[in-house]
């Protein structure tokens, strides 16, 4: 695709700009019927500035989709409390009213789901559903977005778009579905993106597709990426900082490169360790994360990770580590971590992110 793929309709901001979507202490809890109530979320805060690709990695059950719906104001509106403050270009979403963040939705921030075939509407025409978006937002007569609903499609690398408008989200490849819910979601040429596992089930070749559109679209546009998946493989080439969740709580932050070159949280080293390598022997066993994520302790009494970690020592099982941030950014929640100096976390307090 040409460098002209994506409209744009100011410069792609600098990099060093303020957030254009800053979480700070972001929970969320959800209320069980006679059980004790579950912390989905818990404490979470991270940065997203225009024009960057920000990395949530971690098991499924780590809390990034939730993560994920509570930025979007998608969670369920009874049987969860969340606390926190989501602050999208200075408002805070967390406070607005449902009316108005189904203004902000779509328009200013869009989300691509991991399911295309249960996210689009089976009975509706993809033309329909994606000129459906323009209509809403745009305030365009059916007449006038269908051809822009064409340009979508096209720009996405549909092939014959004409006549895919026309056609049903089960006469459309996975690949093909995935790139329909993409055009939906740049329509309207959101400032934010949240992209939720948009390459699961999808073949390799359909994945670097995606995962190559989805780079042409934040270096073109200046749009802001945050990207969600348990694979770092898929985040290798593609995000600017990795956000490391277990357990609800952030275990690690770094710059990727600094990430895959020193990983320094064992949980990191243990998803970094379970992705196939092209330079390893060939027959060599992967070596998977001990457990599951059902195997947790609580993070008010000790270390989550505890139960599966190698590196655990006494006081693991029996204190919180906190949150230690180093001057250049870079975050680790880890008593015994490794490699490098000594973890700071013992003894500290959480610091804020930089």
């Amino acid at each position: 695709m040409s460098p002209s793929t994506f409209p744009s309709t100011s410069p792609t901001p600098r990099r060093g700009d303020e957030p254009l979507l800053s979480v700070r202490d972001l929970s969320v809890t959800f209320g069980i019927k006679n059980e004790s109530p579950f912390t989905a979320v818990d404490g979470l805060s991270f940065d997203v500035r225009p024009g960057q690709t920000v990395g949530l990695v971690g098991e499924s059950g780590c809390g990034k989709s939730v993560t994920s719906l509570a930025v979007m104001g998608l969670l369920p509106p009874r049987g969860n409390r969340v606390s926190g403050t989501v602050t999208y270009d200075g408002v805070d979403l967390l406070s607005l009213s449902p009316k108005e963040m189904a203004a902000r939705r779509g328009k200013d921030i869009s989300m691509i789901f991991q399911d295309p075939l249960s996210s689009l509407n089976p009975v509706v025409s993809i033309g329909r559903q994606v000129s459906e978006v323009l209509e809403r937002h745009k305030g365009m007569s059916r007449k006038e977005a269908t051809p822009h609903a064409r340009d979508m499609l096209a720009k996405v690398g549909i092939p014959d778009p004409d006549r895919r408008l026309k056609e049903y989200p089960h006469q459309l490849s996975g690949g093909m579905r995935q790139r329909a819910l993409i055009a939906m979601a740049l329509a309207c040429e959101p400032r934010l993106l949240i992209a939720d596992e948009p390459t699961t089930a999808l073949d390799v070749t359909i994945q670097a597709q995606i995962l190559a559109l989805l780079r042409e679209l934040v270096e073109d546009t200046g749009t802001a990426l945050i990207m969600i998946t348990h694979d770092l493989g898929v985040v290798a080439g593609l995000c600017d900082e990795i956000n490391v969740l277990y357990g609800g709580r952030l275990v690690e932050r770094a710059e990727r490169h600094d990430l895959f070159a020193e990983p320094r949280h064992p949980y990191t080293g243990g998803l970094l360790a379970s992705v196939p390598s092209l330079d390893g022997e060939r027959g060599a066993r992967l070596t998977p994360v001990p457990g599951s994520v059902s195997d947790n302790l609580p993070w008010t009494s000790a270390c989550a990770f505890a139960p599966r970690c190698a590196n655990a020592v006494e006081h693991c099982r029996e204190r919180t580590p906190d949150l230690a941030v180093a001057p250049g950014g870079r975050a680790l929640r880890c008593f015994n971590p490794l490699a490098g100096d000594p973890s700071p976390a013992e003894g500290t307090t959480t610091q804020e992110v930089r």
